[in-house]
């Protein structure tokens, strides 16, 4: 074989390997396009139900906060302010 020949062959190959390499990336670029698109309508309808369940809970929790938390609260209050009231009666009677 002469070094022409050699050459050729050479220039032939990596223009065979560039043509699969193009078209891997054409491939690939065609891969990502598909995943973003399926991720933008995926995604949608997560955000749409992740929305729906907060406004839940923030109405779970002003429910219990109006409901449970603040009588506690105010009953706990009282009970304070009564205690305090009965030890000062205590105190004034020694």
């Amino acid at each position: 074989m002469s070094l022409a020949t050699i050459r050729d062959l050479a220039i032939i190959l990596l223009a065979v390997e560039s043509l699969l390499v193009g078209v891997v990336l054409i491939l690939l670029v065609w891969q990502m396009a598909s995943l973003s698109r399926m991720l933008r309508q995926e995604i949608k309808p997560i955000l749409e139900s992740v929305r729906e369940t907060m406004g839940s809970v923030r109405g779970t929790t002003t429910l219990i906060s109006e409901t449970v938390v603040a009588p506690l609260a105010r009953t706990a209050g009282v009970i304070t302010a009564l205690g305090v009231l009965l030890r000062l009666l205590r105190r004034g009677r020694k």
